[in-house]
């Protein structure tokens, strides 16, 4: 009993160290973690699937200047933004929509015609996390875009 009481005494101590910033003045330092995003759906609500061969992530930083659209187009594989500055406007051909501002995630629509624009005042500036095969494109324009 009484060295279940000492661990207890020693872990609460060192929470509480470790939160007062003591630790951390020392030299020892903590990792944390924020979850972005966690889903198995796209944010119109499409499940996700992972396409069939050999895998290949590809990540693309993004540069969209205010007022800019990405033009019409889809993503034959599964893709994920983070936004790192400025907002995002994604629309559908039925005209759904959603936005995205800096410090949040998206699931991307996959096999399905879309279009991003810049309706911040800032360039947006977004990184996109594609999970596909060896050999597929990673984004298909609409005819006469």
């Amino acid at each position: 009993m009484e060295k279940h009481f000492f661990l207890l005494a020693a872990i609460f101590i060192i929470i509480l160290l470790t939160n007062t910033g003591i630790l951390q003045a020392q030299g020892f330092h903590t990792v944390n973690n924020t979850l972005l995003l966690e889903t198995t759906s796209a944010w119109n609500g499409d499940k996700i699937n992972y396409p069939e061969g050999e895998a290949k992530i590809t990540v693309l930083k993004i540069e969209i200047e205010p007022g800019v659209e990405t033009g019409w187009h889809y993503h034959p594989v599964p893709s994920f933004a983070y936004i790192l500055q400025g907002k995002l406007e994604i629309s559908l051909e039925d005209g759904s929509k959603i936005t995205a501002s800096a410090g949040e995630a998206v699931a991307e629509v996959t096999n399905r015609i879309h279009n991003g624009k810049n309706i911040g005042d800032d360039t947006l500036i977004l990184v996109v996390f594609y999970t596909g095969i060896d050999g597929s494109q990673l984004t298909i324009l609409q005819e006469g875009e």
